[in-house]
């Protein structure tokens, strides 16, 4: 289902996220205080708008609280990303990500009622760090709780040439593949019972960091 998104800040790491989800055909809004920031994106969001975020009153008028996501990438000025954060939540944004520069802005962003908060130099510089570790996992994404997403390739070939009935991973690992990629095919798909495992096919699986981190132990050995 197609949703609404509202950007709030427009530097670097604003700037990433609407121009992904414009690659993905998303309405986007975008505000930032600074015009020339605005204007780069006026012939391609679906709203371009300067404006203060401190003020109730303007993000009342955009009508903030309708908005399916919202994301507040304001950079160092933290009196602003801490206001609008707190406006946004007033207002009943139904899902609030924000950036934050440091673990205690994190925490105030926290208690104010964000959703997600996003350290992205520390989140980026421990996927690097991972990946350097471990070349073989592609992607690793940590979900609240003790849920966790990771992606790698299948090397192992004792689980190549087998139907997922077969490799029961559910009862025997306690895991999940939720998505799958074979290498000589385009696109990944969302695999079922009777989807046959090949070499070097890319998995993603979800389930308990720790049976997570198990089962890729075993399946890249």
């Amino acid at each position: 289902m197609k949703q609404n998104y509202a950007v709030i800040g427009l530097g670097l790491f604003g700037s990433s996220i609407v121009n992904t989800l414009l690659e993905h055909d998303q309405e986007v809004l975008v505000i930032d205080k600074n015009e020339q920031r605005v204007n780069e994106f006026r012939d391609r969001a679906t709203e371009a708008i300067v404006a203060d975020t401190q003020n109730e009153l303007a993000l009342t008028q955009l009508g903030i609280g309708s908005f399916d996501n919202v994301f507040v990438a304001i950079g160092t000025d933290l009196e602003a990303s801490i206001m609008t954060t707190m406006i946004c939540e007033e207002l009943g944004v139904k899902n609030l990500v924000c950036k934050a520069e440091n673990a205690r802005h994190a925490k105030v962003l926290e208690k104010l009622g964000a959703d997600e908060v996003i350290q992205p130099e520390r989140d980026m510089g421990q996927r690097i760090a991972l990946h350097v570790m471990e070349p073989k996992i592609l992607n690793d994404l940590k979900l609240k709780g003790e849920l966790s997403v990771i992606e790698f390739e299948l090397t192992n070939p004792k689980l190549f040439n087998k139907t997922l009935k077969e490799l029961n991973l559910t009862n025997r690992y306690r895991i999940s593949m939720i998505a799958l990629s074979h290498a000589d095919e385009d696109g990944a798909i969302i695999p079922n019972q009777s989807t046959i495992t090949k070499p070097g096919d890319i998995v993603t699986i979800i389930g308990t960091e720790k049976d997570v981190e198990a089962f890729e132990a075993t399946a890249t050995a």
